[in-house]
């Protein structure tokens, strides 16, 4: 499966600007992007479609020239660049997007909620470090599957540019593993096309069910995003 054309372009102008590039950047660039911000918080090294961009303090634009585009993705690059000034969490993720989803389809009659504390709620029920992940309850859009009044999965989307619909999905750890949180991935993924937004998936690189479920709903693999957290400059 492959993105439209069009698709591409209109992603890598939205990630343009979240980089802090001007529309046309990667369009005109030859090689990688870079931009020197001496107060970011976070290294951030992007693939997408065969471009590349690093947005961070001189000192690591200067460092990240003696290494090629496929070490920079890696996570541990990032942080044997960044560990002599403190450089520590965060990871690598892979970027997915897709032009069109497949019609959720329940095979029996469901209650969704749009109440954002009913998100809350559900994150309650589920270890921290998947809230800190997903950060369901942070969308500007979401959709909680209730079982009786008990919250059990839930997905939603975030608006990014007024052009990507960023996905993310959460599902009780008692109810994993049943195709749940596909079915909410692929209800919000709906919501953010009809609102005109291109939906946008990332998962770490370790998170293989993640990225399993979004390939079963179609999403295609473009890229991926590098980032390490930076301690605040004395």
């Amino acid at each position: 499966m492959q993105l439209d054309p069009g698709t591409e372009d209109i992603v890598l102008l939205a990630w343009a600007r979240l980089l802090g590039f001007g529309d046309e950047a990667f369009a005109a660039a030859g090689g990688r992007l870079v931009r020197i911000d001496d107060d970011a918080a976070v290294l951030t090294f992007v693939r997408l479609f065969g471009h590349s961009a690093l947005v961070g303090p001189e000192w690591a634009v200067e460092g990240a020239a003696a290494y090629a585009d496929a070490e920079l993705a890696e996570y541990h690059t990032l942080l044997q660049l960044s560990r002599a000034r403190g450089g520590h969490g965060l990871g690598k993720a892979y970027l997915s997007f897709a032009d069109d989803l497949p019609t959720a389809q329940p095979s029996e009659d469901i209650v969704i909620s749009t109440a954002p504390e009913e998100a809350a709620r559900l994150e309650a029920l589920c270890p921290p470090d998947d809230n800190n992940e997903v950060g369901l309850s942070n969308m500007d859009k979401t959709f909680v599957l209730l079982h009786g009044t008990e919250p059990v999965a839930g997905a939603g989307y975030e608006e990014w540019e007024a052009i990507l619909g960023h996905l993310s999905v959460l599902t009780a750890p008692a109810y994993r593993r049943r195709g749940i949180g596909t079915l909410l991935a692929a209800i919000a993924g709906h919501e953010a096309l009809g609102a005109g937004l291109i939906p946008q998936w990332r998962a770490h690189e370790d998170n293989t069910a993640s990225r399993a479920t979004a390939r079963s709903l179609g999403f295609v693999e473009a890229g991926t995003q590098t980032s390490v957290y930076l301690p605040a400059r004395p």
